[in-house]
């Protein structure tokens, strides 16, 4: 029996080998994602459209993707497909059951579904949105404003820098719950950061600041170089082999990995080979209705990167096509575009439309096949940073920038949405009720919403999605929750003592660091008063041998008088002798016994007299 059990013992343990050691363990408990992303559902949701024939029964934020019969209580999990009976009209009359704004009229909710392709951001035919905005997270850290953006092609990581000199990264496939950085940069000491862009391969990524020096990262955030700044003595800006004031816009070419194209305030555009950090390719100088250097706001690519397009100072808009044998001449020019600078310029894929955003609280549409004046002005739109863009949806159907807070005003940062075709104004989604919306950008494959907000204290990087249209992205590091803390991560912080630095074991400094610290001291380093060449009164008077002028008004008027030079100094000391021999203090008490009494001169006058 003993030789039995001993062999089925064996037995078990060869087979317990080759299963992992985890096998026949229970697995733990996780949280449903339902409840996970219920937790970043926005509270309040979309204002009202200023236009269009949205309505006033406008749904909340609150209410988006929750049940007509839900009145109450809090919705968990994704919110089920509207009815197919409700029509259209019934949507947009106050129906609860559509995620991101209403759906125009014209076509049944069932319609609506069976026309959608999949995408998650539209309807062919049926002319519904599909805005991902149901839910929310913040990527925090910056203490200022977040005036730049960069997503990669992918999706994966995050790139946002702020006026706080700082760049942060973000991964999201490393990240979890906590939504911290990975990696922090500054890239110029006392520069803002005014954009970043990435490579058309994502391993590397260009960032622009304040400084005339463009410098160039790679993925982790290693930097690989920067570019030469030109002579500032050299008046011509085509001889300069760079920038000489500071930048203010900059892009990656989009199909060439090894071009890049920057702005400044110097008044020119330069396009640049990264291979070569010394010198520019082109140098580009926009027209001018006068002489003189108007600085270049803004600047970016089409989607082939065959032409440029440039916002000026003077408010004008400038495009190039490059071809061969192009010079600075412009081929487009547009001059009073804008009233005040451009802060943001957009191709469109098809490169017949360009959007430009302006200080003067606009959003225009260009036909570039006809630019006398635009297709739509949208107005009433506060701009109050530079670097505020316009931006597309990813089948272009939709347009959408950020607005600024104003003062005294109780709106705050707002992300407006816009139709391309119908050129109205779609919806408003409220940001940040406090901070001004700068950055926004759609990406296409996560279907997810990024937009920049921030004030002079703090500033983020809201992230909207859906969970039933969104992919990866913000749902991956939600649903990742953080490590817990074991035992092994706790580090014990050393005491460090060094006894040198203590006074009795420093070292006596020299003397010429003595001379120097008695130099600083205004005590000891005071200069001697010279002695008096002069008369004075009440102490010191100026070394010249006449009188102040304030000692001369005063003995005119009576007020000053000087009687020790008409005095005897006999009689000035005499004066004192009775008041020294009837009050005695220091030299004669000592001296009383021992001394004969004094018997001083007459004077040769009073001899005469008698």
């Amino acid at each position: 029996m003993g030789d039995d059990a001993v062999e089925e013992a064996e037995i078990y343990e060869g087979i317990r080998a080759e299963f992992p050691l985890t096998f026949g363990k229970q697995p733990k408990s996780q949280t449903p994602l339902e409840v996970i992303h219920n937790a970043t559902r926005r509270q309040s949701a979309a204002t009202p459209a200023a236009t269009g024939s949205l309505g006033a029964n406008y749904p909340g934020k609150a209410d988006v993707g929750r049940g007509s019969g839900d009145d109450d209580g809090d919705f968990v999990g994704p919110p089920p497909p509207p009815p197919a009976a409700m029509s259209g009209d019934e949507e947009s009359d106050g129906g609860d059951g559509m995620i991101g704004p209403p759906r125009p009229s014209g076509g049944s909710a069932a319609e609506e579904e069976d026309s959608d392709d999949g995408d998650g951001w539209g309807a062919e035919g049926g002319g519904g949105y599909r805005i991902p905005m149901s839910n929310e997270i913040m990527l925090k850290g910056h203490s200022k404003v977040v005036s730049a953006l960069a997503i990669d092609h992918s999706g994966s990581r995050v790139l946002s820098g702020s006026y706080d000199y700082t760049v942060r990264m973000y991964d999201f496939q490393g990240m979890n719950s906590r939504l911290a950085s990975f990696r922090e940069l500054e890239p110029f000491e006392g520069h803002q950061v005014r954009n970043l862009s990435w490579s058309p391969t994502s391993d590397r990524f260009l960032c622009v600041t304040g400084s005339a020096q463009a410098k160039i990262y790679d993925r982790d955030g290693l930097s690989l170089g920067e570019f030469m700044k030109g002579d500032m003595y050299i008046r011509d800006l085509k001889n300069t082999k760079g920038h000489i004031t500071g930048l203010t816009w900059g892009e990656w070419h989009p199909k060439a990995k090894e071009t890049i194209l920057t702005s400044s305030e110097d008044g020119s555009l330069r396009i640049w080979d990264v291979n070569d950090f010394k010198s520019q390719k082109q140098v580009i100088k926009p027209k001018l209705a006068r002489p003189g250097r108007v600085a270049v706001t803004t600047c970016t690519w089409d989607r082939e990167g065959k032409c440029i397009a440039g916002g000026i100072g003077d408010g004008s808009m400038q495009i190039w096509n490059l071809k061969p044998g192009w010079g600075s001449r412009p081929d487009i020019y547009v001059e009073k575009a804008h009233s005040e600078d451009i802060t943001g310029l957009k191709f469109s894929s098809d490169g017949n439309v360009l959007l430009s955003r302006s200080f003067d609280g606009s959003l225009k549409v260009w036909d570039l096949r006809q630019m006398k004046k635009p297709l739509k002005a949208f107005e009433e739109l506060p701009n109050n940073y530079a670097q505020t863009n316009v931006a597309f949806s990813p089948d272009e159907q939709l347009i959408m920038t950020g607005t600024s807070v104003e003062k005294g005003s109780t709106v705050g940062g707002l992300l407006c949405f816009f139709d391309l075709v119908k050129l109205e104004l779609v919806a408003k989604i409220g940001i940040s009720p406090t901070s001004s919306v700068v950055r926004c950008y759609w990406n296409a494959k996560l279907n997810q919403i990024f937009a920049t907000s921030g004030d002079k204290s703090q500033g983020g990087t809201h992230v909207l999605y859906d969970p039933t249209i969104s992919e990866r992205g913000a749902l991956v590091c939600v649903a990742r929750a953080p490590r817990k803390k074991s035992v092994d991560d706790f580090e014990l912080q050393p005491v460090i003592h060094n006894p040198h630095a203590l006074p009795l074991f420093r070292d006596q400094p020299s003397r010429k660091r003595q001379r120097e610290k008695i130099l600083k001291d205004p005590l000891k380093a005071h200069k001697p008063e010279l002695p008096m060449t002069g008369p004075g009164h009440g102490g010191r008077v100026g070394t010249s041998s006449g009188s102040l002028l304030t000692q001369y008004l005063l003995k005119q008027g009576g007020m000053l008088k000087e009687t020790w030079m008409e005095e005897d100094p006999r009689e000035a000391i005499l004066k004192y002798a009775d008041a020294a021999s009837k009050d005695p203090k220091f030299i004669a008490p000592a001296y009383a016994q021992t001394q004969p009494e004094p018997v001083f001169a007459k004077s040769d006058d009073e001899e005469e007299d008698k």
